[in-house]
């Protein structure tokens, strides 16, 4: 068992992990309180249970993902990692402590949510793709995908954490001061940048600053038919299936008529399968398609459960198998592209990656907030599951070959 653990868990003993990952989870935890109270102070203050507003934010939070693209996927494979993501992070505290004086002053109008939501975007845009390829020069490509899993048990564990305490934030003291701790919690993250040991990197090779280095990162993907079967699948499930605050927050006040404290435990129960499941990932040596089949077939299983469910609790039950399968997608999918990516195109290979799967969210968002807004929540879950049996069908139509070929052997 003790060796099983030193497996799981063996990117801890690399000081520059552990010091990163420290830093991550305290702003992870500020990041669900924000996300939160941001959708509560939408959905139930500044306007009247309209989803759509909702999907109207979550179109200008996550739209840039996909409007900078040419430029995010090219800044994370040709600038110095580490001060770029000291500029993104201390860009997003700046901007959630800005709203946070805002909504504390009771000034905060909708149109201001709407365009702290887009620049927060844009930072993030930015901030993502380098992200995620800085793990590799933590860690190197021994111990990436250990290191992605446990990043995924930090955000989730984080996410058990953060909506309870946004609940009762808001409950006690109101939206602004959640927005508040966010923008402290970027400290620990700039902290721990701050202290890495730079000598101790695994520098990922620099690309040559040419011209249309955006295009070439479209043709090797395209040409490579493994990596675009998992785009189209990142592509259905982000765009119509991963619409979290949507579905938690008009099932929470809607449905089940719960308060602050009530939404928000029902956003961390959904994490409570995560933790698990993100570690049993660690454990993993490489993941394969026949993983991401069953993560999108699951998805879509817990989507329709959760669409019929009669109750709070069992509703909440079924948040716990959505969580596990939209993790073992999205960490399926990270890894996957990573590691069979050239070090050199990592960067815009996984800038793609996040475009498409969060890039899709102003296609989405409006149009599952639409369908809440006029059948009602539980038909709004339901395209979260065709989603899933989407995504499912698009792997089992590359995998199918496979099997035939296996067979005929």
């Amino acid at each position: 068992m003790k060796a099983r653990r030193a497996g799981i868990f063996r990117s801890l003993r690399n000081y520059n992990y552990r010091l990163w990952a420290g830093g991550a989870f305290v702003s992870n935890v500020g990041t669900w309180v924000q996300r939160t109270a941001q959708d509560w102070l939408v959905l139930t203050q500044l306007t009247h249970h309209d989803a759509s507003a909702v999907g109207l934010v979550m179109a200008l939070q996550f739209g840039p993902q996909l409007l900078l693209l040419p430029w995010t996927g090219y800044a994370a494979d040709h600038f110095n990692q580490r001060r770029l993501l000291i500029a993104t992070q201390a860009t997003m505290g700046a901007l959630a402590l800005a709203l946070g004086v805002l909504t504390v002053a009771g000034v905060v109008r909708l149109w201001h949510v709407d365009a702290f939501a887009f620049l927060f975007g844009c930072a993030a845009a930015f901030d993502a793709p380098v992200r995620q390829t800085f793990v590799a020069e933590l860690v190197g490509d021994a111990d990436l995908h250990n290191a992605v899993a446990l990043n995924s048990t930090s955000f989730n564990g984080a996410r058990m954490i953060g909506p309870a305490v946004s609940g009762l934030v808001i409950a006690a003291s109101g939206t602004g001061w959640a927005f508040l701790i966010n923008g402290a919690s970027f400290l620990a993250v700039l902290i721990s940048l701050a202290f890495l040991r730079v000598s101790e990197l695994h520098p990922n090779p620099r690309a040559g600053r040419t011209r249309g280095s955006f295009a070439e990162g479209l043709r090797y993907v395209w040409g490579r038919p493994d990596l675009r079967t998992i785009l189209i699948m990142l592509f259905l499930i982000g765009t119509f299936g991963l619409n979290f605050p949507i579905f938690i927050s008009t099932m929470a006040v809607s449905v089940f008529h719960a308060d602050a404290r009530g939404y928000g435990l029902l956003s961390s129960i959904m994490a409570i399968g995560t933790v698990p499941g993100a570690l049993l990932g660690a454990g993993r040596k490489r993941p394969g398609f026949d993983l991401l089949l069953i993560g999108a077939g699951v998805f879509g299983i817990g989507c329709t459960l959760a669409a019929v469910a009669p109750g709070y609790w069992l509703f909440a039950g079924t948040l716990v198998v959505i969580g596990v399968a939209a993790l073992t997608v999205t960490n399926t999918t990270n890894s996957m592209m990573q590691l069979s990516t050239e070090p050199a195109m990592r960067g815009r290979v996984m800038a793609l990656r996040v475009g498409i799967a969060l890039g899709g969210t102003p296609i989405g968002a409006p149009i599952v907030g639409w369908v809440a807004n006029t059948f009602g929540p539980r038909w709004a879950l339901g395209v979260g599951a065709a989603s899933g049996f989407a995504a499912a069908t698009v792997a089992v139509g590359f995998l199918a070959p496979h099997f035939r070929g296996t067979s005929r052997r």
